[in-house]
């Protein structure tokens, strides 16, 4: 049975991406990876703000000392509750022609990893997966990615999943949880080009992968065998990454793009790049803070 999709808020936004809901504030936020903001809604009262960067943003994640950690397209930052204090921490790739970060997520045991990818061949195979083990060490993971996207870990941590967005598929890794290192790594869901390419991940707590598909129009969740548990439609092409909300958390929230559609598709799609929201019986797993940092 398809799932009822509300349309929540007109955003607008070119890439909408990185959502994450703060269950002490009952509220959601998420950004607009080229237009420079990052937006925060409480679903309950409407309240809505913006918060203008100077950097282009395309990652946000909590940080337990307080503030965020972002990626950004020139590199990783440490920003305070506001978005008006930063403070560089590093960019490994900097050397690197057209290759910047893109996704980053923060798993179960505190710990920054941020994918990237090069953004004038997206298809080359350049992009890394980095995780930050301290505030003065980003180090490569894993490589070989056509844009490493959409990290999310299953619930004890021990399975890592990152889309291979341009290579059409989802890998899995045992993860290391105490060293953070991978290892064994397989391809868990492969796609077709009529299914859209994998983009950002979220997992539930019954241990359940949810996979937004860019071009696709869909979020789809897979069993942890990898097989198709439901469908979710969309009245846009791009979705681009889900999280779990709600008092609750069994409120999935997504965001959506209108990046490289044409002006006949995006007098289609008049939401795209709008945020939507599907309340459902399934209970998502509350957002990590990066603990190992200590940053003040």
């Amino acid at each position: 049975m398809q799932q009822m999709v509300e349309h929540i808020y007109s955003s607008q936004d070119e890439i909408g991406e990185s959502p994450i809901w703060s269950s002490a504030e009952q509220a959601l936020y998420w950004l607009d990876a080229e237009g420079h903001c990052v937006h925060r809604l409480e679903p309950k009262s409407g309240d809505y703000r913006r918060f203008s960067s100077d950097l282009a943003l395309t990652a946000i994640a909590f940080c337990e000392s307080g503030g965020w950690l972002t990626a950004t397209k020139e590199g990783l930052y440490h920003w305070d509750q506001q978005f008006t204090e930063q403070r560089f921490l590093g960019d490994p790739v900097a050397a690197k022609q057209s290759v910047r970060f893109n996704d980053a997520v923060v798993d179960r045991q505190g710990r920054l990893w941020a994918g990237t990818l090069n953004e004038k061949q997206l298809q080359a195979a350049d992009g890394e997966l980095f995780c930050m083990t301290s505030a003065s060490r980003i180090k490569a993971m894993a490589r070989g990615f056509s844009v490493a996207n959409g990290i999310s870990w299953s619930p004890d941590g021990t399975c890592l999943y990152i889309s291979n967005m341009f290579q059409h598929k989802v890998e899995v890794f045992a993860q290391n949880t105490a060293t953070a290192e991978l290892s064994e790594r397989r391809t868990f869901i492969s796609f077709s080009e009529a299914d859209g390419m994998p983009d950002g991940l979220t997992v539930d707590a019954q241990g359940y992968l949810w996979v937004a598909l860019w071009g696709g129009g869909k979020v789809c969740r897979y069993n942890p065998q990898g097989v198709l548990d439901q469908t979710i439609y969309l009245p846009v092409a791009n979705p681009t990454r889900c999280t779990f909300g709600g008092p609750d958390l069994t409120q999935l929230y997504i965001c959506s793009a209108w990046f490289g559609l044409d002006d006949a598709e995006k007098k289609r799609q008049p939401m795209a790049g709008d945020l939507f929201k599907v309340d459902l019986s399934i209970k998502g797993l509350a957002e990590q803070k990066c603990s190992n940092l200590n940053i003040n």
